[in-house]
């Protein structure tokens, strides 16, 4: 077992704490002698007792580190308590022994015959006068600071485990959080192709202008790095360039609506949050409808929260499932927010979806929660 030395801080910091602990309870059992004993009279002689005392606890203040030092090094393990036990029950000689040489050597010894507290030589006699006659109180000290180094032993070890189990946690959601958005980039670049392939034999033209749309879109997404909120203007941007894509490649078939509220600009949200909720608008309820539909974005605050819809029209067949972005939203909003996002989805059968996400609120610029209106183009800005 590597044995942890403490630095000469760490030192002077434990022997402070030490000396003003039992320079309390000193002063405390002072104020017990010194005016709750009928043969203490003279304000001069409890001022001796109170520096006595003070002294006589010194020997206390300056074994008490390590033995909090040698408890932390060596605790009474829950798998093998009796070994540690035992350790500390021999341990009691040495801690008795320290106590009666810096007692004796310390701390002056009061003389009823002179009348006044003088010192003795360090004899044999003394030493077993002072262990004897001290012993109760010895043993009821060490036990007591056995009893306080291993509950705060404990405590630091139950802190440290804490500390290193939300710290996995929070590692392992951050693992999670990549990993499902980078699942994102591939989805919607693969499904874009795809649409952009459909018109390479047709509309060569289109498809020129929709890749170079989708350079600029791709260039959007990963300005943002691994960052996992941004500003919801900043996704708008993402969102609007990729909408002109769609456009692109059905034409008149889809009509965007916007109504985003200005107040809601700077809050953060989730990157790429709501592009996997208008590709499965779009795939399930626009682009298998021979007529085409609309599609509408909303932001807005409710009742303290930020509320992202997304509508469209229901026309034609739909194809079946949610596909991967919806279920990847769900999973992210868990890692993210835990409990305190919402995702729900309805539908009216024939008429109109809705996605709706309710997350916490949360200000990138707190200056700029309240902005005059601006058209949503502008919010690029």
């Amino acid at each position: 077992m590597k044995i942890a030395w403490p630095s000469v801080r760490n030192v002077a910091v434990a022997y402070l704490w030490s000396i003003c602990v039992w320079s309390i309870v000193a002063a405390l059992v002072g104020v017990q002698q010194a005016y709750f004993e009928n043969e203490i009279h003279s304000g001069e002689y409890r001022f001796v007792v109170f520096s006595v005392l003070a002294i006589r606890f010194f020997d206390f203040a300056l074994l008490t580190p390590p033995l909090f030092w040698i408890v932390r090094q060596f605790p009474i393990e829950r798998r093998k308590p009796l070994r540690g036990i035992a350790r500390y029950i021999l341990g009691a000689i040495p801690f008795l022994f320290a106590f009666t040489v810096i007692r004796i050597t310390v701390a002056p010894v009061w003389d009823s015959g002179l009348q006044k507290f003088v010192r003795f030589p360090l004899t044999f006699h003394d030493m077993t006068g002072v262990l004897f006659g001290t012993f109760g109180d010895q043993a009821a000290v060490y036990l007591a600071l056995l009893a306080a180094a291993h509950a705060y032993t404990y405590y630091e070890q139950m802190r440290t485990e804490d500390l290193e189990r939300a710290q996995l946690e929070r590692a392992l959601a951050s693992s999670e959080l990549q990993a499902l958005k980078s699942q994102l980039h591939p989805h919607f670049l693969f499904n874009t192709l795809h649409g952009i392939a459909t018109l390479i034999d047709t509309d060569r033209t289109t498809a020129k202008a929709m890749i170079i749309k989708l350079s600029n879109l791709l260039r959007t997404a990963l300005r943002h790095g691994n960052s996992d909120l941004i500003r919801l203007r900043d996704e708008l941007e993402f969102i609007e360039t990729y909408l002109e894509l769609e456009q692109m490649r059905l034409g008149p078939r889809l009509e965007v609506r916007w109504n985003v509220s200005p107040a809601t600009s700077d809050c953060l949200v989730p990157q790429l949050v709501l592009q996997p909720l208008i590709e499965n608008a779009i795939r399930h309820g626009i682009a298998c409808s021979r007529v085409g539909g609309w599609l509408e974005i909303v932001s807005r605050e409710v009742d303290g929260a930020l509320e992202l819809q997304v509508r469209n029209s229901v026309g034609g067949v739909p194809q079946t499932g949610m596909g991967v972005g919806i279920s990847n939203t769900r999973a992210r909003l868990k890692y993210l927010y835990s409990e305190e996002a919402t995702f729900d989805f309805s539908m009216v059968e024939g008429a109109m979806a809705t996605a709706t996400l309710r997350l916490p609120l949360f200000i990138s610029h707190p200056a700029a929660s309240r902005r005059e209106a601006v058209p949503v183009g502008q919010l690029k800005s």
